[in-house]
């Protein structure tokens, strides 16, 4: 099943084989396997395209969480709760596909970021593209602000999602006040 979501590919296939083992044993050590097996089963039942779609959307989120080189809990609960808005995945299918893309995000990382990105791009309408972005910046601001590291993962996400300049200023004008540059100018503009 890791296998159809992720695609083909060598790199793909390893962490797809990965993502199996590890969602095996954990389900197994948790006794969730009916659980477990009632969420693939849906994934798998998703038209090809939508299944793309929803896990290059997840990879997309993962790796604005990653940007630090940490994905804390906190980011974690954050791309659940936006997987599950707007009706896309229940909030079961949404804990595992955000597993699955944490996954993803840490063992193959930056060699697919471009990909997989564009990959979504190419899928996706450009309100899901717009929702997308926001919710990248919702993951990056999770712990309270957003680094520079995660602002110029922001950034590269932004360039890469193909959106107007005006849409992208007024999603990150929302997250102005959570950018660790503002707040060290505002910090240092006090001291004076």
């Amino acid at each position: 099943m890791f296998r159809r979501i992720f695609g083909p590919g060598p790199q793909h296939e390893q962490a797809a084989d990965a993502a199996e083992a590890s969602l095996t044993a954990a389900s197994a050590a948790a006794g969730e396997t009916a659980t477990v097996r009632r969420i693939v089963a849906r994934l798998e039942a998703m038209p090809a395209e939508q299944a793309r779609l929803v896990a290059s959307a997840a990879y997309t989120l993962a790796r604005a969480a990653q940007a630090d080189l940490d994905i804390s809990a906190e980011e974690v609960a954050v791309m659940e709760r936006e997987l599950q808005a707007h009706e896309a995945l229940d909030e079961a299918t949404a804990v595992l596909v955000t597993q699955m893309a944490k996954l993803q995000a840490r063992t193959v990382g930056g060699a697919e970021d471009y990909s997989v990105t564009r990959e979504f791009t190419n899928l996706a309408t450009e309100q899901q593209r717009i929702d997308v972005l926001r919710a990248c910046f919702a993951v990056g601001a999770a712990s309270g602000s957003i680094s520079a590291e995660e602002s110029a993962t922001l950034n590269q996400i932004a360039s890469e999602l193909k959106l107007d300049t005006a849409v992208i200023s007024s999603i990150r004008a929302e997250f102005h006040d959570r950018l660790s540059s503002v707040r060290e100018v505002r910090r240092l503009a006090a001291q004076d």
